[in-house]
């Protein structure tokens, strides 16, 4: 496998911090499987750690397939 480059960018507004604005710029690398010739990204399936949460939007947002 070789890195083929980036998704495009989502930009993510979350919850403010400090009264200011937080815009969240998210890019997933894109990988090349020589031995295949196909070209993907890796998906996010356990995005939640002991005592935190996301939003169903926000996880929805990141398990997304370009």
């Amino acid at each position: 496998m070789i890195s083929h480059g980036f998704t495009d960018e989502k930009v993510i507004q979350d919850f403010p911090l400090r009264g200011k604005s937080v815009y969240l710029h998210v890019r997933r690398r894109r990988w090349y499987d020589k031995a295949t010739g196909e070209t993907f990204s890796y998906t996010y399936d356990d995005l939640t750690s002991e005592g935190t949460k996301l939003t169903p939007e926000f996880v929805a947002f990141l398990k997304e397939e370009d």
